[in-house]
């Protein structure tokens, strides 16, 4: 086996933009991690997600193929 070939893997701070911070383990050199977002602020996690049907996608399909069945019969 070779040595030596593998980065070492330190205790690193991870900070959100909204100010969280936790500890984590990663290979990147510094100890410090910035990310944009986190379970704190991701709408996801914080239950502020938005569903958006843009246009009414499913109301105009419905009818489409209630026309195409209704042609049929």
């Amino acid at each position: 086996m070779q040595k030596d070939i593998h980065p070492n893997y330190v205790t690193t701070e991870v900070r959100c933009t909204c100010g969280n911070t936790f500890t984590t383990r990663s290979t990147k050199a510094g100890g410090s991690i910035r990310s944009e977002v986190c379970s704190n602020c991701h709408p996801f996690y914080t239950g502020k997600q938005k569903i958006l049907d843009t246009g009414g996608r499913v109301a105009r399909f419905e009818a489409r193929y209630a026309k195409k069945t209704a042609d049929k019969k």
